[in-house]
């Protein structure tokens, strides 16, 4: 630690640190931004809480300025918001919010996932959507947060990159940055996050067999249940 981050004092109560406080130079930012991520969906970074740059760059053990260009990355995409001469806080979402988030994701994403049937892919992109759905499944077994959002999210976002649309991706990398896993570390300790890891494996099955109305069947409903995962509400019978 520096004498910068002396400075800064002891890590806000309630935000564990890091197994190790050396972060390679040339991605302290990206990894700043994931590592708060985990902390929000972790709830250790709770909504309406006001947090400092220098705060959190002391419980992550690196300098303040990736922190600071981290967190402006993350008020870009709509997931805190600057409080003036204090911080940055957690935006909290209301059930309407989330509401438009979805209807905006199903509008994008269900025939996208249709198209990505339709258009077939490579034999070595199936293969490594498949290690990304092994790697998903296990985490939800094991109930590992952090490894089931990085595999999930490669996963999403690496089947809509096929399509080769960057705006595409973006946008749907943004919407999930906005709708937060709140309630994620209780349901894995329910083991109920095994049903959602399952159904990529449905997607896969259903892209892998050309079949562009089940991909889109199952999209709906893959949407449907994070939907109501992420608002820790159960699933409406259909």
């Amino acid at each position: 630690m520096d004498d910068q981050q002396r400075r800064q004092g002891s890590p806000p109560d309630g935000i564990s640190r890091p197994a190790h406080d050396l972060v390679r130079p040339s991605t302290l930012s990206a990894l700043a931004k994931d590592a708060i991520l985990v902390r929000i969906v972790a709830g250790e970074i709770a909504a309406g809480q006001v947090y400092s740059a220098p705060g959190l760059a002391a419980v992550l053990g690196v300098s303040v300025t990736p922190v600071r260009e981290a967190l402006l990355e993350l008020a870009a995409a709509g997931l805190v918001e600057p409080v003036p001469n204090k911080g940055y806080r957690v935006v909290e979402l209301s059930p309407h919010d989330l509401d438009e988030i979805f209807q905006v994701r199903l509008m994008l994403e269900v025939p996208a996932a249709a198209e990505v049937a339709r258009l077939g892919t490579a034999a070595a992109a199936m293969s490594r959507f498949r290690a990304l759905i092994d790697d998903i499944e296990q985490h939800a077994e094991d109930g590992d947060i952090p490894g089931f959002l990085e595999a999930d999210r490669e996963f999403h976002l690496g089947l809509l990159a096929t399509l080769g649309n960057e705006r595409l991706t973006d946008m749907v990398s943004r919407l999930r940055y906005q709708a937060r896993l709140y309630a994620l570390p209780t349901l894995a300790e329910r083991g109920e996050l095994k049903e959602s890891a399952h159904e990529h494996r449905q997607l896969l099955d259903a892209i892998s067999q050309d079949d562009p109305a089940a991909a889109a069947r199952i999209m709906t409903h893959h949407l449907q249940h994070t939907r109501g995962i992420w608002a820790g509400q159960a699933e409406e019978a259909e």
